[in-house]
């Protein structure tokens, strides 16, 4: 145990902290609609959690997509004979996808209300979806930070760098699939719980790896949709 010296993650009451990452956001976000904006804004921001009307191809994205993506990802990897960071040792995958899936669907809807129910729509009034993407990219990089200094988590393997650039150029998908449903938070949710699921049951992809597959979907969506809603809908805004 430990944190390499840098925080007392060793200590029982340090690690009830580490709840925070997940459900900060969208404790921040709440906290910011009630007191600037009252309780209609409160309303407004968890109602897309259950925006279910959406065309049923998009289910299937969400769900489907972070399967292909790793897949494909597994593929280059065995062809080009690399190795992931966690390739040995992670004992039964089934049982770590399963916790992953539990954890996700209690911790993700939480996050997307605050990146992308708060920070994005009202980031997206001022800037472009392109901007918007970027700035909550960073900034969702650099909330996850301390889980690096977490000696026995998984993430503190990975190589930070390509990772941030991963979860930076990935944030496009997610500004997509909020974009292109009018602001579905259950569609997005359900892309992150997937990728989250998906990415611990699939082995032997490496961070470096996945980081260079989502800067080709980023750049894809930026040709394909546009900088300035990266949909073929108006980008979703507060106001």
């Amino acid at each position: 145990m430990g944190s390499r010296g840098v925080a007392p993650f060793d200590q029982p009451y340090f690690r009830v902290l580490l709840v925070f990452p997940a459900f900060g956001p969208g404790l921040a976000a709440l906290l910011v609609a009630w007191t600037r904006y009252g309780p209609t804004e409160v309303g407004a921001l968890l109602k897309p959690l259950i925006q279910w009307r959406v065309r049923p191809q998009w289910y299937l994205v969400a769900v489907a997509g972070p399967v292909l993506l790793l897949l494909a990802g597994r593929s280059i990897s065995a062809w080009l004979g690399l190795s992931a960071t966690q390739s040995e040792g992670r004992g039964d995958l089934f049982s770590l996808a399963l916790a992953a899936f539990v954890l996700s669907l209690f911790s993700n809807p939480w996050e997307e209300v605050g990146w992308r129910g708060f920070a994005l729509r009202h980031l997206q009034a001022r800037y472009s979806a392109l901007v918007a993407t970027l700035i909550i990219g960073v900034l969702w990089g650099l909330w996850h930070l301390p889980l690096f200094f977490w000696r026995d988590n998984p993430m503190a393997d990975y190589p930070f760098l390509p990772w941030l650039v991963s979860i930076v150029a990935g944030s496009f998908v997610y500004t997509w699939l909020y974009n292109s449903t009018g602001g579905s938070l259950l569609i997005v949710t359900l892309f992150h719980v997937s990728m989250n699921t998906v990415w611990t049951a699939v082995d032997g992809v490496p961070v470096i790896l996945l980081a260079a597959l989502h800067v080709l979907v980023a750049l894809a969506l930026v040709l394909g949709f546009g900088g300035a809603h990266l949909s073929r809908l108006e980008r979703v805004r507060a106001g």
